[in-house]
């Protein structure tokens, strides 16, 4: 609030006390318009104000949409205060109502008007001038029946998806066995033991940090997202679980309003939803990493059960073993067969083996080279014998004798020679020389 004092009754007190003085300056004109005031000639606070008021009161009634943050009756009063917040920004403002309206709506809606409540109100703008503030006079107040907010949450969630928030590929896998476990939950809410008791039944002394907020009504909003980022924000954790128990679809409101749920997206920490029953549906569970039906479930999603796993190790443990004893079974024998044979008693032995077997090859090999030598030798034979039988010294053998002349012509006819020559005569053994005494010569052709 501020005060404004009027400057001028200074300078007239002043001006009392100590008598007479010199006329200040003269001001100049008040400027008529905001957009001619200057730091010579500035308006008066008292000014601004009026003129706010002013412009306030041309507005005409406006219906606006908030929800109720703060609401006190006060019986036997005349007029009820209460406080509207925006459901998607941190701004609220004053509401004043006559309580016979507040009544006769109450009376014409069956329901009582309630902190936490959505409502639109009709109302007219005041705006008071000595305190500097606006508020709202209503006349007519009327709650947001549950069809429109689920309309209205079908668009948002429509609006998301086209975004890509609810997308699979954004999904982060939970952790097998998380350091430190961050929890969402209600002040003394069961959800909470729901969560911790049950995650620590799995696994014992599993470290969980807990932030008690408000799930339902007009702070629930502001207060889980600011413990989604401060547990976000913890390097030590790595799983987020926000648990609420079930409720009216009213009650579960908060967990699909659009700064919740990018709040949720935002967050680098897997995250974990747990609100409601298996049926009721929020936006945030389809934004979180895991939607767990129950936060009994979210307990058991988040945690392995120690029992089980130590029996599925005993479990690998003995399967291990089984087949290590099986594959040692199986190499011992194979080893017992391998000693088993006569060469591992007498090493020897293959090497007689090997000699007789090479003395049977070298009995192959000669004979097979016997009977290749006989074989040739017997065709030389008969070609020497074709070749004896083909030469000159066969025939000369044969009693046959050749003449030569002394030119070493071979005489073939008896037209060759005449009486006194001389011939060389070879014969089978030596040479001879003979002198022709006498020559036939042939007949010629007959006639």
């Amino acid at each position: 609030m501020v005060h404004v004092t009027d400057p001028s009754a200074h300078t007239t007190g002043t001006r009392a006390a100590g008598g007479p003085g010199p006329d200040p300056a003269p001001r100049a004109a008040t400027a008529r318009l905001a957009r001619e005031t200057t730091a010579d000639n500035p308006w008066p606070l008292r000014l601004l104000s009026a003129k706010i008021e002013q412009y306030v009161d041309k507005m005409t009634h406006v219906w606006v949409e908030g929800q109720v943050v703060q609401f006190n009756r006060r019986p036997g009063s005349g007029m009820q205060y209460l406080t509207l917040r925006d459901t998607e920004a941190d701004f609220s403002m004053s509401v004043s109502v006559f309580t016979r309206e507040l009544t006769a709506i109450e009376s014409r809606t069956g329901a009582q008007l309630t902190e936490g409540a959505r409502v639109v109100v009709r109302a007219k703008p005041r705006f008071w001038t000595k305190r500097g503030s606006l508020d709202l006079r209503a006349d007519d107040i009327r709650p947001v029946g549950v069809g429109s907010l689920l309309a209205r949450i079908e668009q948002l969630r429509r609006v998301l998806a086209a975004e890509g928030l609810f997308d699979a590929d954004r999904k982060r896998p939970l952790p097998f066995l998380p350091r430190r476990v961050g929890l969402v939950c209600g002040r003394n809410a069961k959800a909470k033991d729901d969560v911790v008791v049950n995650a620590r039944l799995r696994w014992p002394g599993l470290p969980v940090e807990v932030r008690e907020v408000a799930v339902q009504g007009a702070q629930a909003v502001q207060e889980v997202s600011a413990a989604l980022r401060e547990l976000d924000a913890d390097p030590t954790i790595d799983v987020i679980v926000i648990a609420r128990g079930g409720g009216a679809v009213e009650d579960l409101l908060p967990f699909s309003d659009e700064g919740l749920v990018r709040a949720a997206a935002a967050a680098r920490t897997p995250l974990v939803s747990a609100i409601g029953h298996e049926t009721d549906c929020p936006l945030l569970d389809l934004v979180a990493d895991y939607r767990a039906s129950t936060p009994t479930d979210a307990a058991r999603r988040i945690v392995p059960d120690l029992a089980e796993e130590t029996a599925g190790l005993a479990a690998a443990r003995e399967r291990m073993r089984s087949v290590l004893s099986t594959r040692l079974e199986s190499e011992q024998r194979g080893l017992d067969h391998v000693r088993a044979r006569p060469v591992m008693a007498d090493p020897t032995l293959i090497v007689r083996d090997k000699v007789a077997e090479l003395d049977l090859a070298r009995q192959r090999v000669r004979r097979a080279l016997g009977t290749c030598l006989s074989l040739a030798t017997a065709e030389l034979r008969a070609e020497r014998a074709r070749l004896t039988a083909l030469s000159p010294q066969g025939v000369l053998d044969r009693g046959y004798a050749i003449l030569r002349l002394p030119g070493g012509a071979v005489v073939t006819g008896a037209d060759q020679v005449k009486k006194g020559d001389l011939l060389e005569g070879v014969l089978a053994s030596g040479r001879l020389v003979a002198q022709v005494v006498g020559a036939t010569k042939p007949a010629g052709p007959s006639p």
